[in-house]
């Protein structure tokens, strides 16, 4: 198999959807019983009538709770060092919000994570225009990506493991890409409350696939402040530099002697206002690292994240060859998290495993080409401590 920005308002008009909610946040929610059978709620009503689910599973001392409008990971919570738990993620408490103004909160994205440049991309000699939705980039799969459509979900229990398949088929054209594609995605969470997401794809024309979660994390708590003083590692050596538009230049750079280096762990908020040419056009970090390894056969740590707050480790493994590190730097103070507070810039951070961005238009970079008679498969693991 060949395999291998962010907008705030995520073009909820191009879903042609509103909504109304149902149910309280998250701290009073329903929760599943450790290691049992993941519970459904009724979350909200979409415009067109279609009922949003919400599913609470807890093992291992995680509780998840994941909806089926975008397979949301609407909260997620761990203990500190004390054992007090908290919702490390950002999210809203209604479908109304996930609708009208989400900026991918704990979304699954596809067909394709990040960018394509100028939504164009040529394979086997055709070429292709997508939805574009980022300026004259398409981002995240287009204006009605695999974030704006309710996924089938079906739970299960598997000895000690518990979790939900979440099912959708993208139809040849959608969003302008080839190929009627199956996707499957699994969460599952272990005995240990490790967190893994399988993706499985297949499609019966040649097309690209890029999926990827796009959960924010705040290891003191979601709406608890900046995330400037977490501490992060990321194995890799080099990076991949962007033009204005935030579309990768095709250059591989080194990240030694720059504010892009954390091949040893240091506080985000170290270096982030260095006054570096790439961090001043994203405003911040929002950057695709070239992890050292590569494309990897299983999954393979590639980075911690550390709150030395409450104490709070969250550890990635990853068999994908990069992973984009956004500092949340288009939060504006405009929206309102399940928590009741506001989320102002660089209150959360993405750690999205991917493909290279743009890779398509980059013969240099990991091919993210699918053909009929193969399967797209990908692993991520989150791993909690404190």
């Amino acid at each position: 198999m060949e395999l291998n920005r962010r907008t705030v308002i995520a073009g909820a008009a191009s879903a042609g959807l509103a909504a109304t909610a149902y149910g309280a946040g998250s701290a009073s929610a329903a929760t599943g019983s450790p290691g049992g059978r993941p519970v459904r709620e009724h979350f909200g009503t979409l415009a067109d009538g279609t009922r949003v689910y919400r599913w609470s599973l807890e093992n291992g001392g995680t509780r998840l709770k994941v909806l089926s409008y975008g397979g949301v990971v609407q909260s997620l919570e761990i203990p500190d060092r004390h054992g007090r738990y908290a919702n490390v993620v950002a999210g809203f408490d209604d479908i109304a919000d996930y609708v009208a103004k989400s900026p991918y909160f704990g979304a699954l994205i596809g067909r394709y994570g990040n960018r394509i440049g100028k939504g164009r991309f040529t394979l086997d000699g055709k070429a292709y225009q997508l939805s574009v939705n980022d300026g004259v980039n398409s981002l995240h799969g287009g204006a009605k990506g695999f974030d704006k459509h309710v996924w089938d979900v079906e739970p299960f229990t598997r000895g000690s493991d518990v979790g939900l398949h979440l099912h959708y088929t993208s139809v040849d054209g959608e969003m302008g890409y080839p190929g009627t594609l199956r996707t499957k995605v699994t969460y599952t969470l272990g005995r240990h409350g490790e967190w893994r997401v399988d993706y499985e794809a297949t499609t019966d024309k040649a097309t690209v696939v890029n999926l990827t979660s796009h959960v924010y994390w705040n290891l003191a708590g979601e709406g608890s402040g900046t995330i400037e003083d977490h501490e992060l590692s990321i194995a890799a050596a080099r990076y991949t530099p962007t033009d204005p538009g935030l579309i990768p230049t095709g250059e591989l750079a080194r990240v030694a002697g720059t504010p892009f280096d954390f091949r040893h762990a240091k506080p985000i908020g170290r270096d982030i206002r260095a006054g570096h040419e790439q961090q001043v056009q994203a405003k911040g970090y929002d950057h695709n690292w070239a992890l050292d390894k590569g494309v990897t056969a299983k999954p393979e740590h590639i980075a911690t994240l550390r709150d030395p707050r409450s104490g709070r480790t969250l550890r990635i493994a990853t068999d994908q060859p990069g992973l984009q590190f956004y500092s949340g730097n288009f939060l504006d103070g405009t929206l309102t998290g399940t928590g009741g507070r506001t989320y102002r810039q660089g209150d959360a951070l993405c750690l999205e495993t991917q493909h290279f961005p743009d890779s398509p238009n980059h013969a240099n970079f990991p091919s993210t080409v699918l053909r009929p008679g193969r399967t797209y498969r990908t692993t991520t693991i989150h791993t909690f401590g404190a």
